[in-house]
C-alpha cells in the first residue's frame, strides 16, 4: 500500500509540473472528472490507466517509477545536530531560507549585505548538509522532499518561535495584506474538533499556494507569514478565581 501511495503522489506531482489538471486527465481517459478524482482518491489504477496518464505527459511508466525513486532519496528532515548548526549561524540560516524559497544566487546578493565569498561558503555548507546540491555557476538543486519539515519543537522551530514572540506581533495588522483576529468563547469538544480540522485544511491551502507560487519571479512574491492557534484557554487573571474543583474545558 505504501508503494501505491508513493506512485500516486509522484503521479500527482508530475501532472502538476506539466501544468495538467484532473480535467485534462478526464479528457485523455474519456471519463468524467469526478471519476478521475475517485481514481486518485481510491488509488485504484490499472496499468492501462496509468500508462494512458503517463502518455499524456509524454512519459513512460518506467520514467515515473524512476522519478519516484529519485524523490525517495530526498530528505524530509534534518538531524538535531544539523538544525543546531543552522541556528548557530544566522547568515547560513538566512541563505537556507532563501534557497528553500527558490531565490537565485544573484537575488540573494542583491537583497542582502553578503559578499559573494560568504554566499558561496554558505551554499557549500548547505550542500554538505545535503539540503541542496551546489552546481556549476552557483546554481542550486534542491534536495528536500515536498513534505520536508523542521523537527517539531526543534532548534529551528524554537528559534522562529522566539522571534515571533518578540517581533512578529510588533504590528497593528491594519496594512495591506494584514489581518489579526481574536475570538474567545465556549465550545463543545465536537465543535472544537471541527474547527481544528478546518484550520489544518487552511494550513494545507497555504502550503499549496506557496508551492504553486515558487515558479513566479521574485518581484511577484512577498515574504508572508501566517500564525493560526487555538487551544482550551482562560485568561490567567480570571483563572485564579476558580474554585479548586472548577474545570476550564
Amino acid at each position: 500500500m505504501a508503494e501505491t501511495n508513493n506512485i500516486v503522489s509522484t503521479l500527482k506531482r508530475a501532472l502538476k509540473s506539466h501544468g495538467l489538471t484532473y480535467r485534462d486527465v478526464s479528457k485523455a481517459l474519456s471519463i468524467s472528472e469526478s471519476s478521475v478524482k475517485r481514481l486518485f482518491s481510491d488509488k485504484d489504477f490499472s496499468l492501462k490507466r496509468l500508462d494512458q496518464i503517463c502518455q499524456l505527459m509524454d512519459m513512460e511508466i518506467s520514467e515515473l517509477l524512476q522519478q519516484m525513486e529519485q524523490e525517495a532519496r530526498l530528505i524530509s528532515q534534518l538531524s538535531l545536530e544539523q538544525e543546531t548548526l543552522l541556528v548557530s549561524d544566522l547568515k547560513l540560516l538566512l541563505v537556507a531560507v532563501c534557497v528553500t524559497n527558490r531565490w537565485t544566487f544573484g537575488e540573494i546578493l542583491d537583497t542582502y549585505s553578503l559578499t559573494e565569498h560568504e554566499l558561496v561558503r554558505s551554499l557549500a555548507a548547505l550542500d554538505k548538509l545535503k539540503l541542496i546540491e551546489l552546481q556549476p555557476n552557483n546554481r542550486v538543486k534542491m534536495l528536500m522532499s515536498t513534505d520536508f519539515s523542521w523537527i517539531p519543537n526543534g532548534p529551528i522551530n524554537q528559534f522562529f518561535e522566539s522571534q515571533v514572540q518578540s517581533d512578529f506581533f510588533k504590528s497593528r495588522f491594519n496594512g495591506v495584506g494584514e489581518i489579526r483576529l481574536f475570538a474567545s468563547g465556549m465550545l463543545s469538544r465536537a465543535s472544537n474538533a471541527i474547527l481544528l480540522r478546518r484550520i489544518e485544511k487552511l494550513a494545507q491551502e497555504y502550503k499549496r499556494f506557496n508551492d504553486d507560487d515558487q515558479s513566479l519571479p521574485l518581484n511577484e512574491r512577498h515574504g508572508t507569514s501566517m500564525i493560526i492557534a487555538m487551544r482550551p484557554w482562560e485568561l490567567a487573571a480570571f483563572e485564579k478565581f476558580r474554585t479548586d474543583g472548577g474545570k476550564q474545558f
